[in-house]
């Protein structure tokens, strides 16, 4: 026995028209997201560094990295229009990676942690700076 009701429901049209203009989605942590809706949002700044390319705001360093996603994304478009006779929306783009901001820390750290305090300090000068 079906449902009468799903029946009646109003469908709408899915057409898929790609715009080959490559999209991006970033993740954006809660306080860049809370920057770029506030009154008065400063201006952002991207640049590019050894390892990656980096997002600036007025207090905090951000490094751009790729993930690849499991799930495909769909970017929709609506299509109604006055002068147009299709109605729904269009898929423009899949959407297959999407990008993530990683803070950078103000003083980087080496891998593993903090630097151990060797004694060592200085002997390289004892050592090797005598001669100049």
């Amino acid at each position: 026995m079906s449902d009468s009701s799903s029946q009646t429901a109003a469908k709408i049209p899915l057409h898929h028209k790609p715009d080959d203009i490559g999209y991006r989605l970033i993740e954006l942590p809660p306080e860049v997201e809370s920057l770029l809706e506030s009154d008065n949002a400063p201006v952002l700044i991207l640049e590019s560094s050894e390892t990656s390319a980096l997002l600036k705001t007025p207090d905090r360093t951000y490094s751009l990295r790729q993930k690849n996603t499991s799930n495909s994304v769909m970017l929709l478009s609506p299509l109604a229009s006055s002068t147009s006779a299709e109605q729904g929306v269009a898929a423009i783009s899949t959407i297959h990676e999407t990008v993530e901001l990683e803070l950078v820390p103000e003083h980087p750290v080496a891998p593993g942690g903090q630097l151990k305090n060797t004694g060592s300090r200085g002997k390289w000068h004892e050592m090797f700076g005598k001669g100049r």
